[in-house]
């Protein structure tokens, strides 16, 4: 298995160099553009936060030797609902599903929705919301006197499984991970069904993707808006050249993921939580 998947990172990521590197400068200029001109109304969304302490880690891309320093933060406990962003586009109309910018969103924004003010129907109004771009989970982060959490601070609590802060060198780790990544309709459950991992977190795998700040800092080349995770085509020359853990697929699949999207995109198994500076919380 391990040889397979060097060989994907090794030689797939050299034939989608030249295509990753444009696709770098195109997103650079769309998130150039990313502002709203119209000031979001606050929400007081009725969720517990974590506190995250920070440390050392080696992320999943750079030199072997890199490691990257994450400060103590805040983070969701559980990914935002649908009722909280119902709440949201209600106090924030320009966010509704009629009223948005093509520039913000593209074409699938909530179209699960039956409305702009109407959830999917048989829609948990406790399932993780998903159909959202990453502008609009910015400007509900912001109304929420929030933000999006980085991509190294999301990584650094995914580390965790429910015993320990850095799981990654457990055998079972990856393969848990992927077999979750493979349920189908799993963004239907409802948050915290499952258990929380070592920091106290819900469901960093078993429900979404999860938009993070700086999504698109890793390139490579496909277009995830099928709401279908495929990895044909998401193999880069970044990732067959500074893969530090060629085993953690699972990690693999989702900086592929990630790298796919661009900040308009809506997903339908995508949604997002929030996190906070910790000096900014008494």
């Amino acid at each position: 298995m391990s040889k397979i998947i060097k060989i994907f990172l090794f030689l797939g990521g050299f034939f989608f160099l030249m295509v990753s590197c444009e696709k770098a400068n195109t997103l650079k200029s769309t998130e150039g553009s990313s502002s709203s001109t119209q000031k979001e109304t606050a929400i007081t969304p009725d969720v517990k936060m974590v506190l995250i302490k920070g440390g050392d880690y080696q992320p999943f891309y750079g030199e072997d030797s890199t490691l990257v320093k994450v400060a103590d933060f805040l983070l969701d406990e559980r990914p935002v609902t649908n009722a909280e962003f119902l709440d949201f586009v209600k106090k924030n109309p320009q966010w509704k599903r009629s009223n948005i910018k093509a520039i913000f969103a593209d074409d699938t924004y909530l179209k699960d929705w039956q409305g702009d003010e109407t959830l999917p129907e048989n829609a948990d109004p406790n399932a993780a919301v998903t159909y959202v771009s990453w502008f609009a989970a910015k400007a509900y982060a912001k109304s929420a006197g929030k933000r999006l959490p980085t991509l190294d601070e999301w990584e650094y609590v995914a580390m965790a499984d429910e015993e320990s802060p850095n799981a990654r060198n457990k055998p079972t780790y990856s393969a848990h991970l992927i077999n979750l990544y493979n349920e189908k309709d799993r963004q239907k459950n409802k948050v915290k069904s499952s258990a929380p991992n070592y920091w106290g977190v819900y469901n960093m795998f078993d429900l979404v993707w999860e938009w993070t700040d700086d999504f698109n800092s890793i390139m490579t080349t496909s277009d995830s808006r099928t709401a279908e995770f495929d990895d044909k085509g998401l193999f880069c020359a970044s990732a067959a050249t500074t893969a530090t853990d060629v085993l953690n697929y699972a990690s693999f699949m989702r900086y592929a993921f990630r790298s796919s999207l661009k900040a308009n995109y809506t997903v339908g198994n995508l949604g997002f939580r929030c996190a906070k500076d910790a000096s900014n919380t008494p």
